[in-house]
């Protein structure tokens, strides 16, 4: 029996959430080593952000693409901030429960659908056909 297999779309996802998992098993290599502070940096940096930006419909013009990317490290550094904060004002900060609690975020974030761009919002959607007409367009034509 076959078994189906994911699609690109879902593989990103899950390799999305397990980047913090690795990051929290990188921790185990002596502390200069490249091989851990590397993918702690690039997951605290990159992967939240990435996890609420990336899950967006197909379709999107390479400037909706290119603004989730951008928007992807300003918001993971909001994210850890906040979640180092908390940690910090509930006085149980340490590195391990703060890549645990950014590790299970970005699980979760994974899984749900992306926050809408306002690159996309704003028509960066390819459209179908050449010949697309909007309604409002149209309805303006049809009024004398």
């Amino acid at each position: 029996m076959a078994h189906p297999r994911p699609t690109p779309r879902v593989r990103r996802r899950a390799a999305l959430a397990a980047s913090g998992w690795i990051a929290l098993a990188a921790t185990a290599f002596p502390g200069g080593s490249p091989l851990r502070w590397i993918p702690v940096l690039a997951f605290v940096v990159l992967a939240p952000g990435l996890a609420l930006m990336l899950p967006q419909p197909p379709g999107l013009r390479p400037g909706a693409r290119l603004e989730a990317l951008a928007l992807a490290a300003p918001v993971s550094l909001s994210v850890a901030t906040l979640a180092a904060t908390t940690l910090f004002l509930t006085k149980s900060f340490s590195p391990t429960v703060f890549l645990v609690a950014l590790a299970l975020f970005v699980s979760v974030a994974a899984a749900l659908p992306g926050v809408p761009l306002p690159a996309a919002t704003r028509g960066a959607v390819e459209r179908d056909g050449a010949g697309h007409r909007s309604p409002i367009r149209t309805a303006r034509q049809d009024t004398p």
